[in-house]
Formats: C-alpha cells, sequence, structure tokens
C-alpha cells in the first residue's frame, strides 16, 4: 500500500550547533531528540557537527557532498544552538553557508540554551540567516536560561515551560514540514 507522501513521516534533523570540547550540547539535543521520537509524527535524526567536520573556508569536499545530501533529505530541521558572546557558534555558521539550495522551502525550529538569556540572542540572529536561505522559521522556540541547573544526573528536564514550547514547536514543524513538503513534490521552490 502506497502512503500518501502527506502522511508518511516528515525526517527531522536535529542540528547540534556547538562544537566546544565540553560542550553541554548533547544533553540539550538528547532531550529534545526524546521529545521529537515521542510525538511520532517525525523520522528523528542527529546531524552532530562535531562530526560533519565541514571546512572553515567553505571549499568542496566528500564532508561537504555529504552534509548537502543529508540536508536534501530532510523534510525540517531543529538547531540545538548555545550563545557564546550574544551569537551563535561559527561551526553553525559554516554549516548554514556550506548549502544552498538544500535549506530552501524547509522549516527550522530552535532549541537553545545559556546564561541567563538562554540563547535567545543567537535564536534572534538565525532567524535572520535562515531568512536569507529561504527557510521557514517557525514561531515557537524552546530556550533554557542557565541551563545546566534545568538537567538533571539522566539528562531529563522538569522545566515545564521548555517541555511545553517544544510541543508546540514539533506541532508547527510538523505542519509547516509537510505544507512545504507536498508544495516542493508539485511547484519546484522559485528561489
Amino acid at each position: 500500500m502506497n502512503v500518501p507522501e502527506s502522511q508518511e513521516p516528515l525526517r527531522l534533523e536535529v542540528i547540534v550547533g556547538s562544537v566546544r570540547e565540553g560542550r553541554f550540547a548533547p544533553v540539550v539535543a538528547n532531550w529534545f531528540v526524546r521529545r521529537a521520537q515521542e510525538d511520532g509524527r517525525f523520522d528523528v535524526r542527529v546531524l552532530d557537527l562535531v562530526d560533519a567536520r565541514l571546512p572553515d573556508d567553505l571549499s568542496e569536499n566528500a564532508q561537504t557532498t555529504a552534509f548537502r545530501e543529508r540536508l536534501a533529505a530532510a523534510d525540517a530541521f531543529a538547531v540545538v544552538s548555545s550563545e557564546y558572546n550574544h551569537g551563535y557558534s561559527g561551526a553553525l555558521k559554516t554549516a548554514i553557508d556550506s548549502a544552498k539550495y538544500e535549506w530552501r522551502a524547509k522549516p527550522i525550529g530552535f532549541v537553545s540554551y545559556g546564561g541567563l538569556s538562554g540563547g535567545l540572542r543567537a535564536t534572534e540572529q538565525l532567524r535572520q540567516v535562515v531568512a536569507e536561505v529561504h527557510m521557514v522559521a517557525v514561531r515557537e522556540q524552546v530556550s533554557f536560561h542557565r541551563a545546566r541547573k534545568r538537567f538533571d544526573e539522566d539528562g531529563e528536564t522538569s522545566d515545564g515551560a521548555a517541555i511545553d514550547a517544544s510541543a508546540r514547536m514539533l506541532g508547527q514543524l510538523a505542519w509547516w514540514g509537510h505544507v512545504l513538503r507536498d508544495a516542493r513534490a508539485t511547484n519546484p521552490y522559485p528561489g
């Protein structure tokens, strides 16, 4: 039996945007991945930029090709981003700049973490950048201020605002993901 494309699970790539040694990103990313898997509307994958090994000079190589192929196969994205000096990481900027058409007409959500700001300043900058590569940033976002204090030793959180925001963000990613996947299949994006 053929399942209509709009009913097939959406391929959600969760991009881990920090590559710093000793990073807290895996704790936040793993929590969000579990939430997305429990949701049931997604085929969830993790794209950790530590493993991508993209060249800083944006040159073409096997890693860049594999990265672009993975992006092209995705229907939606969620970025887990820390905040460095009121912005997002250089590795995440390199990742965004390493592709072009593969990002277009696809939704993206943000899970940020940091000190008192919870990574919100990094997310605001990312919203501008992803708009430039023709992505649709969903309105809802997840933010953890003082993130290391929000998770227990098992990587779980009782932060009700984050739990609620993750459910709403996943709903928006699913809605946009289905709409844009169907649109790309019938009417290629004119970008």
